[in-house]
């Protein structure tokens, strides 16, 4: 298996599991390895658990029949089925999983001024500049990208986003306007203890990271990745975010080259209209597509990421997908023989159950691994397998702005063009709920806040019955819609 992420270290366990005589080899460039800690059930399909950095001789601890490689794939010849490491070795395999997951997709790639977040590593970097910076900009509309702005303090923000509204990957534009409101928040609740805990290696940090190390890729963070980080700028207030929307990156310019375009940036907005030139020189100026100018102290890059692929093309014949992902059959299966993927690294070619969508996350992560073992291991002692079911629906829960957040199957109508309808239901800092409906049967859900209605839904949307004559009271709060149900 190669990939100390959730996706790899989850094959891997299972893998042990299945072949309690057989050697598995995890490869990984990371000294760290991502566990799954905490795992609760929380329906048929939702799940939660936590993620903690552990050593590598936890894992080999727990199974004995786990060897950790630490080290980088040089290369894959899956003719001989052979993978060689950076460290010299070469690896003979059975059966080979690709759980190398992906990195940040940059807006700009070598400038230092453009931080890319995805991992452990990247957000320490992010903390120290963090710590001088006055003012910075945040590219992407993203999970990270939403945390990230809620959680900055003492620091002009200035945010860029593609979109009408902010959170566009997990909500609507109702979703986010019942969000905003606690990122204008003067004042914060204090911020609850961090569950995941960073392990370092032994001697890494006196010597300080060596120049270019940065670009090794670590595993990637999740919902709560900045807890425990202290995320705060120079100025004495709390929040202060400036959102553009539907704008991109059109230019980066350094200062040198900023001066010589004798053009002028803007001061932080303070009311609606007054836009005011700015007299500071900064560091770097971002030109945004609707013509504005901002100079700030660095630039945030959370704009996705993209399957980490390179290593293994070169001479192989994979089937790649659109979005540069290791296509793979509903049995986890790369067009190569013996040869598997899950996690970011891959993608999704079998046909889709209507209700589930591939998305880069951590519960799919999770999902795929294991799955990816049974179907290993059902291929090597020749048995057919069915396909797991939390593919039947999609499911996630996380946390942003202190809020539980559940997402259900199509919870922004993903494909049903405009044949479809809403329902709602808001209590302004308390809930939001809101249902897809088509021809009578819900087809998503968006949950925000402790609406304990996740079980329900989740079976509404699996069971496809016809709801059509509960009209609008399908979310009438003095109905106990789970009873009904039940």
């Amino acid at each position: 298996v190669v990939g100390g992420g959730i996706a790899g270290v989850t094959c891997a366990e299972k893998l042990a599991a299945e072949f309690p005589s057989e050697e598995i080899f995890l490869i990984t460039a990371s000294p760290v390895i991502k566990a799954v800690t905490n795992f609760k059930q929380v329906s048929k399909i939702l799940e939660e658990f936590d993620v903690e950095e552990q050593s590598s001789s936890l894992l080999e601890k727990r199974h004995p029949n786990i060897r950790v490689i630490q080290s980088g794939v040089k290369q894959l010849k899956s003719d001989e089925h052979k993978i060689y490491t950076e460290d010299g070795k070469e690896y003979i395999y059975e059966k080979l999983c690709l759980c190398a997951g992906a990195k940040p997709k940059l807006i700009v790639e070598g400038n230092p001024y453009v931080l890319g977040i995805r991992d452990t590593d990247s957000a320490q970097a992010f903390q120290k500049n963090l710590a001088q910076a006055e003012r910075i900009v945040v590219v992407g509309n993203g999970g990270i990208a939403l945390e990230l702005v809620y959680e900055i303090q003492g620091c002009e923000v200035i945010w860029a986003i593609k979109d009408k509204a902010i959170g566009n990957t997990f909500f609507d534009a109702g979703a986010a306007e019942f969000l905003l409101p606690k990122l204008t928040a003067e004042s914060q609740e204090t911020p609850i203890e961090c569950k995941r805990t960073k392990y370092t290696v032994e001697g890494s940090e006196e010597k300080g990271r060596p120049t270019g190390a940065s670009d090794k890729l670590g595993s990637a963070l999740g919902p709560d990745w900045h807890e425990g980080l202290h995320l705060k700028g120079t100025k004495e207030f709390s929040h202060r975010v400036h959102i553009e929307i539907l704008c991109e990156v059109k230019k980066i310019h350094l200062q040198k080259e900023f001066i010589q375009l004798q053009q002028t940036s803007l001061t932080f907005p303070k009311g609606e209209k007054d836009e005011e030139a700015d007299e500071v020189l900064w560091p770097v100026y971002v030109e945004l597509t609707n013509g504005k100018i901002y100079g700030c102290n660095f630039i945030v890059s959370a704009t996705g990421v993209v399957p980490n692929v390179e290593p293994f093309l070169d001479g192989n014949n994979f089937a790649v997908g659109e979005d540069g992902g290791l296509e793979v059959d509903k049995h986890m299966h790369t067009s190569l023989p013996d040869v598997y993927a899950a996690g970011d690294i891959c993608t999704a070619a079998w046909e889709l159950s209507p209700g589930w969508h591939q998305m880069r996350l951590w519960t799919q992560a999770r999902q795929m691994g294991w799955y990816a073992a049974k179907c290993m291991a059902a291929d090597a002692l020749g048995e057919s397998i069915d396909m797991d079911f939390c593919f039947e629906l999609f499911a996630h829960i996380t946390k942003f702005f202190n809020y539980k957040v559940v997402v259900l199957g199509k919870y922004n109508a993903q494909g049903l063009g405009f044949d479809h309808e809403l329902m709602l239901r808001c209590t302004k800092g308390h809930e939001y709920v809101k249902v897809v409906m088509q021809n009578g049967r819900m087809m998503g859900a968006v949950l925000i806040g402790e609406t304990d209605l996740e079980e329900t839904f989740e079976n509404l949307i699996l069971n496809q019955m016809d709801l059509s004559a509960y009209g609008e009271d399908l979310l009438n709060p003095d109905i106990d819609i789970e009873d009904y149900f039940d």
